[in-house]
């Protein structure tokens, strides 16, 4: 099976979509690729709506332009406010979090010293344990092992 390529090119809308004809033994494909039609390469497709009203310069004057700039600097208020709060809520949760870890290193330090004496006073128990217990020597050993097989 031969596989031989046709390019087969047309411009769509706003001249971004090309269509790519190929021809196989079985037939022939479409296969629809986007391929940038303008000389400056790559970018967003705009549609015509957008591209007729960015075409035309708009008047500074204009109840247009005006309406437009307004809803644009509340829109750029709002974010700024977002980022705002977003940064004064990332600064309390970070003070949180650092008396939390200060409250959590106080109490690692108390069950340390907790430990440490309950360490000791298992220590000294044990060892008053080991004192009290006193091996048998070996004079009564063999005392009574004498005694025993006489």
């Amino acid at each position: 099976m031969s596989k031989i390529s046709q390019p087969n090119s047309a411009a769509g809308v706003n001249g971004v979509s090309v269509i790519h004809t190929q021809a196989h033994a079985s037939g022939l494909q479409q296969v629809p690729q986007l391929v940038p039609a303008g000389p400056g390469g790559g970018g967003k497709a705009v549609s015509a709506s957008k591209q007729s009203k960015k075409s035309s310069p708009m008047d500074r004057n204009s109840d247009e332009y005006r309406q437009r700039r307004e809803r644009n600097n509340m829109a750029v208020k709002k974010s700024r406010l977002k980022s705002k709060q977003k940064a004064q809520d990332t600064l309390q949760r970070v003070n949180q979090l650092k008396e939390e870890n200060e409250r959590l290193e106080a109490k690692i330090k108390l069950l340390t010293k907790e430990l440490s004496v309950l360490k000791d006073l298992f220590l000294e128990h044990a060892h008053n344990l080991a004192d009290n217990v006193q091996p048998l020597s070996t004079e009564t050993t063999t005392t009574n092992s004498e005694s025993t097989g006489q």
